[in-house]
């Protein structure tokens, strides 16, 4: 059960200070409340053995909740440092909790809620604490967090859809290469005495598959460095900063992966981009935040030109349209939204589009993907089939002519 050392005030005005074991920030307080202690602070305490090497980051389904709950609070007319107890003594995410407890430090501080989020960066992205600021500053907060938990929501459904369509193959392939592995490595080599006891000349693919099985039973080590060279490059390219530029452009060089990678950046490009511009702020800084929030290195730098075009004084449709990522209907979307100042509900009726059709191309590589791999584990586990059948046919075929 975790600790929490506390800061409360008894009954007589004097601080008290201790610990309080509890499964929840809100047990411990309860459990304070019962012994006539008002908790000023409430802390999870860390044993000796207990670091970081860095700040845990904050999920963005939690994220997503909590922004929701804070908006329903909000609307309520619920003062928001008692809606930051409320939600933090129910979280049981440990990663937002602190986060919570050191925000309503700053807001009781005399801090404004986008000044405390700024100061966790491991759970609220660039894009989420502009558009806080301009929300305080319009004084429509509520709204705004209920539209961030919408689109926090969407961009959860999002990625869902496109790791869900990545991973599949992915999958297929590894069992795929399991398959061959064990036939090669394990049932293949029961028969390699008996060939060598007949001494029989053997076809073509049997001696292919003999080879493999040699390559994973006395070479071991061969295959073993060729899949931890695999896994330290596939580590590099998605896991390291020094990876992400050769990750990003590889990606975008695979036909069907390309079109389902640049739809999901170009949704999240306008749904970040027409929430904050919903939000109030201004554009130049809009689109700042949304560029750096691009998880593309090889859109991002595209963006970023037509950015320096903007600050030019190059509007706004022209330069996107300039950068050749758009396609021709959200162009039109663009031109309209600057010309009659609907620039923000053009925007989303764009990340729609852009969501329609990126729902439509996972479909579609699915579709397509899923014979593909049958066949090619098909013809894999009937390649090893026939080999077998025709070495042990030709085995027979020698033995009949000796007797």
């Amino acid at each position: 059960m975790p600790k929490f050392t506390y800061a409360a005030i008894d009954a007589s005005g004097a601080t008290v200070e201790g610990s309080e074991k509890g499964d929840t920030l809100g047990d411990v307080r309860a459990a304070l409340l019962a012994q006539n202690l008002y908790p000023v602070k409430i802390e999870e305490k860390r044993g000796a053995l207990q670091f970081e090497i860095s700040q845990e980051k904050v999920k963005k389904k939690e994220l997503m909740h909590f922004t929701r709950q804070l908006a329903v609070f909000v609307k309520a007319g619920i003062p928001i440092t008692e809606a930051l107890d409320i939600i933090g003594d129910e979280t049981a995410d440990v990663a937002l909790r602190r986060t919570i407890v050191g925000m309503t430090e700053d807001l009781r501080n005399g801090g404004t809620l986008s000044d405390a989020a700024r100061k966790h960066p491991e759970a609220f992205p660039t894009y989420y604490m502009g558009i806080l600021q301009s929300a305080e500053l319009t004084g429509q907060l509520d709204q705004t967090l209920d539209n961030l938990a919408g689109y926090l929501e969407r961009e959860l459904e999002t990625k869902s859809k496109v790791m869900s369509a990545l991973s599949y193959p992915m999958v297929v392939m590894v069992l795929a290469v399991v398959t061959v592995a064990v036939l090669a490595g394990y049932v293949l080599p029961q028969f390699k005495p008996l060939f060598e006891e007949l001494d029989a000349e053997l076809p073509l693919p049997t001696r292919m598959l003999l080879g493999v099985a040699t390559l994973f039973s006395e070479l071991i080590y061969i295959p073993v460095l060729f899949f931890v060279a695999v896994g330290a490059v596939m580590f590099w390219l998605f896991k390291t900063k020094g990876g992400k530029a050769p990750k990003d452009k590889l990606l975008l060089k695979i036909p069907i992966i390309k079109g389902i990678i640049e739809y999901a950046v170009l949704e999240r490009f306008c749904r970040i981009l027409g929430a904050m511009v919903k939000a109030g702020v201004p554009l130049p800084d809009g689109m700042k935040t949304t560029v750096d929030s691009v998880d593309n290195t090889v859109f991002e730098a595209r963006l970023v030109e037509a950015q320096e075009v903007m600050l030019e004084g190059g509007g706004f449709a022209r330069p996107l349209a300039d950068t050749g990522l758009f396609p021709g209907a959200a162009k039109q979307m663009f031109k309209v939204g600057e010309e009659t100042g609907t620039l923000d509900e053009q925007l989303e009726v764009a990340s729609l589009y852009f969501d329609r059709e990126l729902e439509s191309r996972i479909k579609k590589f699915t579709t397509m993907f899923e014979p593909i791999m049958i066949v090619f584990v098909g013809v894999i586990v009937g390649f090893v089939a026939m080999a077998l059948v025709s070495a042990m046919y030709g085995v027979l075929g020698e033995t009949k002519n000796q007797m």
